[in-house]
């Protein structure tokens, strides 16, 4: 271990302690922007209050924590945890607030134009069903009509079989009806019950086709006017009215499937935009960072982290410049035993200091003032002297990097160092 030149070179310390504040005030500055995006966050959840106070709160924390972790030695631990958690908070609100203001105009937009391919994907399904039962029905309306006709010119035509499971049972349906009047209308030509019946379906077919050309149309004209950057409520406003009006019923029976099963269409709550609510903006922010993480994403999570890891930093190095580095601090506390100015205990212990034969810097423990001696032994006890025996004195030899420190530290002579440079040693 070394002595810190900062902490011991006053003429240093002088030159960079502008530095250092002007560093201090960058870290205030990014704390109020820190402060402002994790108050937006919390907005979102608390009362304006509860989250000004709640965010003005966690920043002073992370300042303060930053400062005792850069100066302090005991319980650094428990002080990492406790930033560690804060900062997740300040950062967690930080990146709502900053992905929400990145995403406001694109998300919504996003959102329309995936809800525009999925309505066009669904309205061509809708518009392949109808044309497939428009013709289906065009179909059975020639047929009806020439079943209708045959009946009236030939008759007997409900007890032939049909191969089309529609016209199948509109002849059950026809022979049905004609066998409640077998006794009155017997079975052969011309406008019987029988013509009546096939005339009646024939008709009935005529108003189904017609429904089902009419949501055709619909169909194609919601397709048409269709557009990607349309409000979400206007496109399944839109979708709705258009598919509503298709007749399945006709279109079923048309079809004539075993099991016909309708479209699947959008929901709207699968295409809303859900943090226009305030309350998911958290989850659905997160959830979309693990899930589909995007450069958007990543850019407002890695400032919002970004911030905060920046605040730590500059509070934890301009925190012992502020406070005094811990050598400094053995120096001033062993000046005050001595009653004595830093820089005059310092000049006073260097002129006890004799070279070795080595050319290390050595001191008797004799000669030593008490205030000298307690720096002589905390020095030993950190690494940065050594004792020997030499004539049967202590003697205490200085490590050449603390030396030259503390050489070093009356580079920039005080004023109560120039004040006594008048006096006798």
């Amino acid at each position: 271990m070394s002595f810190a030149p900062a902490g011991f070179s006053a003429s240093r310390l002088s030159a960079t302690r502008p530095l250092v504040a002007g560093l201090f005030i960058a870290s205030c500055f990014l704390s109020v922007v820190s402060w402002y995006t994790t108050e937006q966050g919390m907005a979102l959840y608390l009362s304006s209050w509860f989250a000004v106070l709640a965010s003005f709160g966690i920043q002073v924390s992370l300042v303060l924590v930053a400062w005792l972790i850069g100066f302090t030695r005991s319980r650094r631990a428990l002080l990492i945890c406790v930033y560690v958690m804060t900062a997740a908070v300040s950062i967690a609100f930080s990146y709502v607030s900053l992905f929400t203001w990145f995403s406001a105009k694109e998300r919504p937009v996003a959102i329309e134009r995936r809800l525009y391919d999925r309505l066009n994907q669904d309205a061509a399904g809708v518009q392949d069903t109808l044309n497939a039962a428009a013709a289906e029905a065009q179909k059975h309306v020639l047929a009806l009509r020439e079943l209708t006709e045959a009946e009236k010119t030939h008759g007997h035509i409900s007890q032939a079989q049909d191969a089309d499971p529609y016209l199948a049972k509109v002849r059950e349906a026809v022979a049905r009806e004609a066998q409640t009047y077998a006794a009155t209308y017997k079975e052969g030509s011309g406008e019987g019950v029988r013509y009546t019946a096939f005339d009646r379906y024939s008709k009935m077919a005529e108003q189904s086709l017609a429904r089902i050309q009419a949501a055709q149309q619909s169909m194609t004209a919601f397709h048409t006017q269709l557009k990607p950057l349309d409000p979400t409520e206007k496109q399944l406003r839109d979708f709705h009215q258009a598919f509503d009006a298709v007749p399945w019923t006709d279109v079923e029976s048309t079809m004539h499937a075993a099991r016909f099963e309708r479209p699947a269409v959008a929901s709207y709550s699968d295409f809303v935009d859900r943090t226009q609510s305030g309350q998911e903006d958290l989850l659905v922010a997160f959830e979309e960072l693990l899930t589909q993480p995007t450069g958007r994403h990543m850019f407002a999570f890695t400032l919002a982290a970004f911030i905060d890891i920046i605040v730590f930093l500059l509070a934890f190095a301009s925190g012992p410049y502020f406070f005094g580095a811990s050598e400094q601090r053995w120096i001033s506390a062993s000046a005050a035993l001595d009653s004595l100015d830093d820089q005059i205990f310092v000049r006073d212990f260097l002129r006890k200091l004799m070279p070795t034969v080595r050319g290390m810097a050595r001191v008797e423990a004799a000669a030593l003032t008490p205030g000298e001696q307690q720096l002589c032994l905390l020095l030993v006890a950190k690494r940065m002297a050594a004792t020997m025996e030499e004539d049967g004195k202590l003697v205490y030899l200085i490590d050449q990097t603390a030396h030259e420190q503390l050489l070093d530290s009356l580079a920039g002579p005080g004023f109560p160092l120039r004040a006594s440079a008048a006096r006798p040693a």
